[in-house]
């Protein structure tokens, strides 16, 4: 096929028939493409690229920036292919772009019903998409998984992933392609379901195989034998299967040809306490874990377990690492993981033995781990009867956002955090009880706990950290601003680049960690940027967008903006886009309320509300507003925005059926009574 002008139909199609896995085994010498969300098989965010580099990178500036047109998170790694882009916005909308020139080539919207938002527990995001032989694969937020023509966007087919629609799943994370096969997980386990992850056939869109996380009903048949070896490790008798069990795979994956396996992180319980989903104890596999999979039928082939019987939201869906390392003096072939329950592993990824495993936060669930690759558990993780501040909380000590693995360094460059959070076993709890003050439960979440009982004493931060994972020993750190900060990328011109929470692209010395160059960006940043060569050039590329389960209701930039793609080269000229102001009122003030009515709004609050609006006037909201700081007017005639509202058409849950007006008072009632209580005395 002809090519045909740069940028043209013609051009696209060509380049992008041509991403296949040989393509990518190919792009692994030189890495002049960025074909797929973690850039190589092995997801090591590694470029070979030089021509910008540490003597250099203080030259880089503006190209082009491109309006996402989003006003939620944005996660996604765009993929670059021969100068074309392809990001994805919130609410799992495509963009393609010409880096050429920084234009639009085409969108597309798969049209998510904005009252659906609810069902997602950490905002509309989409972390990007697939590319194979001319097709772009997205999971769609609603659970449909669809590929369109690269290069024209028109949808070639469409499948609905979702096995049980009455359920809460979403997806949320980017498709991989291994071996001409489409594999997505999902997410949803904070609302009572069950976790799978499902292999497509790339050209028609038939399911090859799905394999799912955790067991089912044993009252049922077994899908596998892996299933039966599962339940061995729960307890019926709190009918796990009721809720789901969880295990969601959401988000990684990486894949080892020369082994013909795949590996997928999986997720949390459901619910998070393990004395509810299985109260004689138990590890509850596969949660927490890192599983490998034949990517030919989807067959169980290995698994260790991080975290045995998870109760803290401890997922293990991080993304993971492939590398080969002298451990020892002998060549090991390992996965390098750094999950949210603050350790940092390293795993024979031929078998899933455990090597060794040291914590890169401060912890206070575990001691560290035994020779077998077992947690010794601290007396106080587990309290049935009182609050306990774990360390790290739910937030994880490192989350989504991705790491980055330089062979010439020897190092990960990996995003650390706290977010203080304490957790009490809730007694009151049952499957959708929907009881005042049981977290989110007014939306269908089901975690079993309570949540900030008393106020968390950990203190928060967030930190870019170099990390040997030979010596299992921190090489360097960067202080950042607040938790939440973006992804990394590393390359062979000694450079780690990083977005942070307050706003700016920073690129660091690799070796080292020395500050070498900076830009703003006009609002934070938690998404990973990428490099590409382009006509014989190199460009850095990032999506910028606030938000994430973090991001909703918390901020550390004084700066907001649409969703925007930035692209620097030594030497850009562009200007900037105009950045704005954060627009913050006043504390709200006047309402009429009932101060007896505010500790049953303060549960109802609890419910429905603090997980995405934050605590009024106490949080400084994020993505979404903080209705302490809202006009009088809007609280006055709150009724009209909880039942059928027009915040709807941006996701606002609609409350009808599930809130009284009286309901409506009482939350007021709180909001008012806590914006009048923390109101500094003249």
């Amino acid at each position: 096929m002809a090519e045909g002008a740069k940028g043209s139909t013609a051009h696209i199609a060509a380049v992008t028939k041509k991403v296949d896995g040989a393509f990518m085994r190919a792009n692994e010498a030189r890495t002049a493409d960025w074909p797929s969300t973690g850039l190589d098989y092995a997801e090591t965010r590694f470029s070979k690229l030089n021509q910008v580099n540490a003597s250099n990178v203080k030259d880089l500036g503006l190209v082009w920036s491109y309006n996402l047109e989003s006003t939620r998170g944005v996660e996604a790694t765009p993929l670059v292919v021969d100068g074309i882009m392809y990001v994805t916005a919130s609410w799992s909308i495509v963009h393609a772009v010409d880096v050429r020139t920084g234009k639009r080539i085409w969108t597309y919207d798969p049209e998510i019903k904005r009252e659906f938002g609810y069902k997602g527990c950490c905002d509309v995001v989409n972390r990007g998409v697939a590319l194979h032989k001319g097709r772009i694969y997205v999971a769609a937020f609603d659970g449909r998984l669809i590929a369109l023509d690269a290069a024209s966007g028109k949808v070639a087919w469409e499948q609905d992933t979702v096995i049980d629609h009455s359920r809460s799943y979403t997806s949320t994370g980017a498709p991989r392609i291994f071996k001409d096969k489409v594999i997505i997980g999902n997410g949803g386990a904070e609302y009572g379901v069950r976790g799978y992850i499902t292999a497509y056939d790339a050209a028609s869109g038939k399911q090859k195989w799905r394999w799912f996380t955790v067991p089912g009903d044993p009252s049922k048949p077994f899908e596998d034998a892996s299933m039966a070896a599962a339940a061995k490790t729960w307890d019926p008798s709190g009918k796990y299967w009721a809720a789901g069990g969880g295990g969601t795979a959401w988000d990684s994956m990486a894949f080892d040809p020369a082994l013909n396996l795949m590996y997928v992180g999986t997720g949390n319980g459901s619910p998070w306490s393990r004395a509810k989903r299985s109260p004689a104890g138990g590890d509850n596999l596969y949660l927490a874990s890192i599983v490998a999979l034949n990517p030919d039928t989807g067959k169980y082939v290995w698994h260790y377990q991080e975290t045995p019987g998870d109760n803290w939201d401890y997922t293990s869906t991080q993304p993971m690492i492939l590398a080969d390392l002298k451990i020892d003096n002998k060549p090991r072939k390992v996965i390098l993981h750094a999950p949210k329950n603050g350790f940092f592993f390293v795993i024979d990824r031929t078998n899933g033995k455990f090597i060794s495993a040291k914590n890169f936060v401060d912890v206070n669930w575990a001691t560290g781990y035994d020779a077998t690759g077992r947690p010794i558990e601290t007396a106080e993780a587990r309290p049935t009867d009182r609050p306990f501040d774990a360390i790290p909380g739910p937030y994880g000590a490192h989350n989504w956002h991705s790491m980055s693995f330089n062979p010439q360094t020897g190092l990960v460059y990996l995003p650390a955090q706290n977010i203080p959070v304490n957790l009490m076993d809730d007694k009151n709890w049952s499957f959708n009880s929907n009881k005042p003050g049981q977290p989110g439960s007014g939306t269908g979440w089901n975690t079993g706990n309570l949540i900030n009982v008393t106020p968390p004493k950990s203190k928060p931060f967030g930190r870019l950290i170099a990390w040997d994972p030979v010596r299992q020993k921190e090489a360097w750190r960067q202080e950042q601003v607040s938790p939440w900060n973006g992804g990394t990328l590393t390359t062979a011109g000694n450079l780690v680049f990083q977005g942070t929470a307050d706003g700016r692209f920073i690129a660091y010395n690799a070796q080292n960690g020395e500050k070498l160059w900076e830009s703003l960006t006009g609002t934070g940043v938690i998404a990973a940027p990428v490099t590409y060569l382009v006509d014989g050039k190199q460009y850095v590329s990032i999506a910028v967008g606030w938000g994430g389960s973090y991001g909703v209701s918390q901020r550390a930039s004084e700066r907001q903006g649409l969703g925007t793609v930035y692209t620097f080269a030594v030497g850009g000229k562009a200007p900037m886009p105009e950045f704005v102001a954060y627009w913050m009122g006043e504390l709200v003030a006047g309402v009429k309320y009932d101060p007896a009515q505010v500790p049953a709004g303060t549960a109802l609050y609890v419910s429905n509300c603090v997980l995405c609006h934050g605590v009024p006037g106490v949080d400084r909201s994020g993505s979404i507003p903080n209705l302490g700081y809202m006009n009088a007017a809007f609280i006055e005639n709150l009724d009209k925005f909880i039942f059928k509202g027009p915040a709807m058409s941006r996701g606002m849950p609609d409350f009808t059926g599930k809130l009284s007006v009286d309901d409506v008072e009482k939350i007021k009632a709180f909001i008012q009574g806590t914006a009048d209580a923390i109101r500094p005395k003249k």
